[in-house]
């Protein structure tokens, strides 16, 4: 009982005053990531968030956010899709304004008016819903989609703002849902527990007047433990203009993200995850 105690305790957002943004997704939500291991620092931009998403102090979900392009570098998550409906409210996270506010997702509404904030000052570290507001060709393409899990609350929890990217609206409703709702599960029968990575490469091209980028790939990763001894990969890349997604090992999609990154050799899991 007092290690099911500790269980429940260190997976919550108050464990020892942690909030959702941290400095280390190996001290304060390992659980989504193989073995403790996130991806390595070549990913990470120049102004980044580690935030391990947080919602009626639960963790969810970890994503590594760009404050300054405004969009998720990568989420990760467990994938445990389960029958459910699709939430319709929209959260941002408080604490990337500062640590004075809260530590789990809301509203913009609550914090418009209970805690008398402008949407500017929202804004200033992460992208608001006016930002997506009267697109043409993209709408809001969620990394770590809400249909990988299995309960209400976690499906909430992936309608959060610092989880979403410009996407091109034919291929976020086209051939990558199709990988995340077909692909997906043909690709973990026989999986006893699957660890997803998934990201955004940075473009060139911005919307909300220069304030949110438009990625110019979008990718998945994933390692699945079929046993204690056994585990299988594979990963897929979509350029965001174009209604395809190729299929790759995650050898060849961390070579692919070496070369668009130009920071290093990319690692998005521990090397226990085979990589052909």
């Amino acid at each position: 009982m007092l290690l099911l105690l500790l269980l429940q305790i260190s997976a919550s957002c108050l464990w020892l005053g942690r909030s959702e943004v941290v400095t280390s997704f190996k001290s304060s939500c390992p659980q989504f990531f193989f073995r403790g291991t996130p991806p390595n620092e070549a990913l990470e931009p120049e102004s980044p968030a580690w935030i391990c998403q947080c919602y009626k102090n639960q963790y969810y979900f970890a994503t590594l956010y760009d404050r300054k392009r405004r969009i998720p570098v990568y989420s990760a998550y467990l994938y445990q899709p389960g029958s459910g409906t699709r939430p319709k409210t929209w959260l941002v996270e408080p604490q990337l304004m500062g640590s004075s506010y809260p530590k789990t997702m809301e509203r913009e509404w609550t914090l418009l008016n209970n805690f008398h904030v402008s949407s500017e000052e929202i804004s200033k570290s992460q992208a608001i819903l006016q930002d997506y507001k009267n697109l043409t060709g993209l709408n809001r393409g969620h990394l770590n989609p809400s249909g990988h899990h299995s309960n209400s609350n976690s499906r909430i929890a992936t309608f959060t703002l610092t989880n979403i990217v410009p996407q091109n609206e034919k291929l976020n409703g086209g051939a990558w849902n199709n990988y995340e709702q077909q692909t997906m599960i043909r690709r973990t029968q026989g999986c006893k527990t699957t660890y997803v990575v998934v990201g955004a490469v940075p473009g060139n091209n911005y919307i909300a007047k220069g304030k949110v980028n438009k990625p110019s790939h979008i990718w998945s990763s994933a390692c699945c433990e079929v046993d204690n001894n056994h585990r299988k990969t594979w990963a897929v890349i979509a350029e965001n203009d174009n209604n395809e997604v190729q299929l790759l090992t995650l050898g060849e999609l961390e070579d692919v993200l070496t070369r668009l990154y130009g920071r290093g050799q990319v690692s998005l899991f521990d090397s226990g995850c085979p990589r052909e």
